[in-house]
């Protein structure tokens, strides 16, 4: 109900839910990760191995090659948007906040995505429920980011506007995919992951020099897998299955299912705690991405002229 142009329909609502869980536990699986191996080698781990596992899904099939070759240069800006940039961000923030609270400043991503859709397409411009959102969604990120700015307590604000970056990253990555809608999702998600391990490979041997980072135990090593194959992987072709069909602002509607998810993660399995400045926020950001999407104004709308009605057969 977004917009005519690109409808949500049910099947697209219930692959939405499916991927804000997978990228919920993506959150938490980093963020177990994060405390033995670099931020950046982790990167690189996220998108090679995610990159691996579909190429040995596709072997091939599908003019796997044929298409990667004939758009490599788009699918390295598309990798760099979508992957190298906002991962390292989010990483390196990961270093000093939590899951859950990560999922929340990822929130916002639908908000930059209006706005980049609005300049950057046709078929996406912005309405005054799409700004009345944006407002509602960023009101939300400065109640996260204020009282650490103001104060100095909690997370570090260098951390949660690296998480911002990412949202931002995001956005410019979703309006660019729909380029890609030709391609069967499976096929992007692998170009898409080839390109940004391409990217991410010598930026880790010079900086990070991986042969001297100390092997991690077999649960980080289950988390690293997990975070590639099902939070990477399977993530990216549905998430390039939705855009397909649904648009970027649309589809960039999934970070409002991930927060949740990445925090009952965190609640029941690293000791974190939801303070009254996240839920307060996470409340404005949903807020803000239903006003975007129409069904709450909608509901308002229709409450409304029943009362009408009721009083004037009363």
């Amino acid at each position: 109900m977004s917009d005519n142009t690109h409808p949500i329909t049910p099947l697209t609502w219930l692959l939405l839910f499916l991927l804000g869980a997978i990228w919920g536990g993506s959150f938490f699986f980093a963020r177990v990760a994060v405390e033995y191996v670099p931020p950046l080698t982790l990167v690189f781990l996220r998108v090679f191995l995610a990159a691996v596992a579909l190429h040995l899904y596709l072997f091939a099939r599908n003019g796997l090659y044929r298409s990667i070759l004939a758009r490599w240069r788009a699918f390295l800006l598309l990798g760099l948007l979508n992957n190298a940039i906002p991962f390292t961000l989010i990483f390196f923030g990961q270093t000093e906040i939590g899951a859950g609270l990560a999922a929340i400043l990822n929130a916002t991503t639908p908000l930059w995505t209006v706005v980049v859709a609005n300049v950057l397409t046709n078929d996406e411009k912005m309405t005054v429920l799409k700004v009345a959102g944006c407002l509602l969604g960023l009101a939300g990120t400065a109640v996260l980011i204020g009282p650490s700015a103001i104060t100095g307590l909690g997370a570090p604000v260098w951390a949660q506007l690296a998480i911002v970056g990412a949202a931002v990253s995001y956005g410019f990555a979703a309006t660019y995919g729909k380029r890609f809608s030709d391609l069967p999702p499976v096929v992007t998600a692998t170009g898409q992951l080839t390109a940004s391990s391409v990217i991410m490979l010598p930026v880790i041997l010079v900086l990070d020099r991986p042969w001297t980072i100390p092997f991690p135990p077999v649960d980080i090593v289950a988390a690293i897998l997990l975070l590639a194959v099902l939070s990477t992987s399977l993530a990216y072709i549905l998430f390039f299955r939705i855009i397909a069909s649904a648009g970027a602002t649309n589809t960039s509607l999934v970070t409002l299912i991930v927060p949740p998810s990445a925090i009952l993660l965190g609640v029941a399995f690293l000791n974190e705690q939801m303070t009254f400045e996240a839920l307060a926020g996470l409340l404005l950001i949903g807020l803000g991405l239903l006003t975007i999407d129409g069904r709450l104004v909608h509901y308002i709308k229709n409450k409304t002229k029943l009362m009408r009605y009721r009083k004037s057969e009363g």
